[in-house]
């Protein structure tokens, strides 16, 4: 896909202390009991945050241990640490739940990781380790999801993809090629958990400005910078407002989407 960018204009700050202000902390998520994988920090972290806020009972999972500080911030979070890769993990992290709270109502599948590469210089192990903790690992958190959901009546997985699912971007064979299958995947889940009541959807986020890029990319600033201009609204996102999105289709109030693919990107795949 090509696409003309927009002219270069200021864009106006965001500020994500403000922009929200207004939202309702209702209960909506009163008596659910949510698990959210990659929920340290960035999108995770507030997404955590916001079902705690609006009643839900969180289990945070993250490979790092820091997830470990949720249970302070936010008293009544259970946190984990475990690989999202292994099946282990995945079956330990919704028994926890179950056993905590008596079930599983939503599962927010945030884990992910990244790799910047041209394809000739992407070796098989790259490929690998993307696509075992971006598709395997959700995979696996949705099939012991599924199992928790349908004797429970129903419940709602989201999973936190990418533009990438519907666009190709350069040096981002691996990341864009399992972001895809996990969009495949979501379609997958919504047709098969329909008739038990379980809804399935994707956020297809744009560039976030989180640490995370800090990972795989030491010009992370200067890399988000070049990328704000060719978003239609002249900026990046901040972990909350993905987080929102996410918490929209896992809540009643989207009752009715399920199987979608909803863009949260700026407006950059609009062209």
């Amino acid at each position: 896909m090509t696409s003309t960018p927009p002219p270069t204009t200021e864009a106006a700050e965001f500020d994500a202390s403000t922009a929200f202000a207004d939202c309702a902390e209702s209960g909506e998520f009163a008596g659910k009991t949510a698990l959210v994988t990659g929920a340290a920090r960035g999108i995770g972290k507030e997404t955590v945050t916001l079902l705690h806020t609006r009643g839900a009972r969180v289990v945070a999972l993250d490979a790092r241990p820091e997830v470990a500080l949720l249970a302070e911030e936010l008293p009544g979070v259970v946190t984990m640490t475990g690989d999202v890769t292994a099946e282990e993990t995945a079956s330990r992290a919704v028994g926890a739940a179950v056993d905590a709270f008596g079930g599983l109502d939503i599962l927010v599948n945030n884990a992910g990781r990244t790799l910047n590469k041209p394809v000739t210089q992407t070796t098989a192990q790259d490929w690998d380790s993307v696509m075992d903790v971006n598709a395997r690992g959700a995979f696996l958190f949705a099939r012991e999801a599924f199992r928790a959901m349908e004797g429970r009546g129903g419940g709602a997985i989201v999973s936190t993809g990418s533009y990438a699912s519907t666009v190709g971007l350069p040096e981002g064979a691996a990341y864009s090629a399992s972001k895809g299958a996990l969009a495949q995947l979501t379609k997958v889940l919504a047709l098969e958990g329909g008739p038990l009541g379980i809804r399935a959807n994707l956020v297809a986020a744009g560039v976030v400005e989180t640490d995370f890029l800090g990972t795989f990319r030491p010009d992370s600033r200067a890399y988000l910078a070049s990328f704000a201009h060719v978003h239609p609204l002249g900026r990046v996102a901040q972990p909350r407002e993905i987080a929102e999105v996410l918490c929209f289709l896992a809540s009643p109030r989207s009752a009715f989407v399920t199987g979608a693919i909803l863009p949260a990107d700026g407006g950059f795949t609009a062209a």
